[in-house]
């Protein structure tokens, strides 16, 4: 499906923006107001044709040079920011892990948990056993979850297969999920999650599926952008895992690499050392993993959400990436396991209070460093060209997106030009709130769809 269809037929201009957030520091008007590398715009306008942006800049400016016949649609936003970017998630799989959440509350750990059959493990069964159908049914009603959060850019992986047949589903499934709502998607292929039940105990002959059937037949049908492997004990070696990278990059496939989640596990080292376009999680990544990601230029990726949900403490340190020159991304592994939520703003939180970061890097990691860690040039910001994706929230301050934590500010999400999510309005005690829709803003999830 083209995206375009998506898009509102001819020009619009947006007015009524009290604060213009860009991400592109050439294109600041605001008297150094702010961070000049937020690119922000005080009493600024937002052109729009086609789905892209044609220009931004002050109200005045572009009200004056806009002919008369063009529509304008004054947003009374408080402030204005690039729709988010989400470069790491699980979001096509079945089932829950409520089991696995109940046992880590009893002092359970992730890996023990593994052991019993619980993990990946139980979420690859209910996975296989769903129809296409309900996979879509339930990836659709997750990205109205990130919608409500402000995403308009994701990443997709597979990983609950396991199999050639049910890997490809899943993939079938990321490559549609633009056809629902119109986000900008990224489908990565992760068949190297962990090694299923039924080929435990003789690892080399999954990897052998992994490398001359599913590999090859991915590539053949173009369902994925990238590869990316669980560099882990108990999940894949660096041995193992380069030879599955280096046939995806053969096959014309990106590369990401999950490292240093758990432990020491020389992700990082084999990111850096096949060129890969992100390493995610990071945990205990240090000062020498984070010069060679910065040398071989791999965006580090850090996943806190999943930090903090799984009862770990050691978050990943952005101090060791920033003093090399490298900015981190952020995202929220949104995924049964370790990190069931679409808030990627809160990570955006956690990334400050946890990893060390400041609220301008935290908005730099959910918006064009998150993209930067997706290959996508066209997302995360708002300039000439650039995707119209975009985001009003009710902040007046944009530290605030950050700072009220896990407080949902957006009112609108709009991809393309088009508002594809608006919040309800508020219902007084004795009023009849109606029945509750997407279309609307009701709560995700729920009422009609699209």
């Amino acid at each position: 499906m083209n995206p375009a269809s998506h898009a509102p037929a001819g020009p619009t201009l947006f007015t009524g923006i009290q604060t213009l957030v860009t991400m592109v520091p050439a294109q600041a008007a605001c008297a150094d107001t702010q961070p000049r590398s937020l690119g922000a715009i005080l009493d600024a306008a937002l052109l729009v044709q086609d789905g892209r942006v044609l220009e931004v800049g002050p109200r005045a400016t572009l009200e004056a040079r806009t002919p008369t016949q063009v529509p304008r649609q004054p947003l009374q936003a408080p402030l204005v920011l690039p729709g988010l970017v989400d470069c790491h998630t699980h979001l096509v799989f079945a089932g829950n892990r409520l089991a696995d959440f109940e046992a880590r509350c009893s002092g359970v750990g992730y890996q023990e948990i593994a052991r019993r059959g619980g993990g990946i493990a139980s979420t690859v069964r209910a996975t296989r056993a769903a129809s296409v159908e309900d996979l879509t049914s339930l990836a659709r009603d997750r990205l109205q979850h990130l919608l409500a959060q402000g995403v308009t850019c994701v990443e997709a992986k597979s990983g609950y297969g396991l199999s050639t047949e049910s890997e490809l589903r899943l993939l079938e499934v990321c490559r549609r999920l633009p056809d629902h709502f119109g986000h900008n998607v990224r489908c990565t292929f992760l068949g190297a999650h962990v090694v299923p039940p039924e080929h435990r105990a003789d690892p080399e002959t999954y990897i052998q599926i992994v490398l001359q059937e599913m590999l090859p037949e991915v590539a053949r049908r173009g369902l994925a952008d990238f590869a990316d492997v669980f560099v882990e004990e108990g999940a894949f070696s660096p041995a193992q895992a380069r030879r599955i990278l280096q046939r995806a990059r053969s096959l014309g496939l990106g590369l990401k690499v999950h490292a240093e989640q758990m432990g020491p596990s020389g992700g990082c080292a084999l990111a850096a050392e096949l060129g890969a376009i992100s390493a995610d999680h990071l945990d205990y990544a240090g000062p020498a993993e984070a010069r060679l990601l910065a040398d071989a230029g791999v965006v580090p990726v850090f996943l806190p959400a999943a930090t903090l949900f799984l009862g770990h403490r050691n978050f990943p340190a952005a101090k060791a990436f920033l003093d090399v020159g490298l900015s981190p991304a952020l995202s929220t592994d949104y995924n049964p396991g370790s990190a069931m939520s679409p808030n990627l703003l809160l990570t955006g939180t956690l990334g400050c209070v946890q990893c060390g970061m400041t609220p301008e890097q935290a908005l730099g990691a959910v918006t064009i460093r998150a993209a930067a860690a997706m290959g996508v040039e066209d997302s995360g910001i708002l300039a000439p060209g650039s995707r119209a994706d975009f985001v009003v929230a009710d902040s007046p301050d944009w530290r605030q997106l950050f700072y009220h934590f896990a407080v949902c500010p957006v009112e609108r999400t709009f991809i393309l030009g088009r508002c594809v999510w608006k919040r309800s309005w508020e219902v007084g005690f004795n009023e009849d709130p109606g029945p509750a829709s997407q279309a609307q803003g009701g709560r995700p999830g729920t009422g009609a769809r699209g």
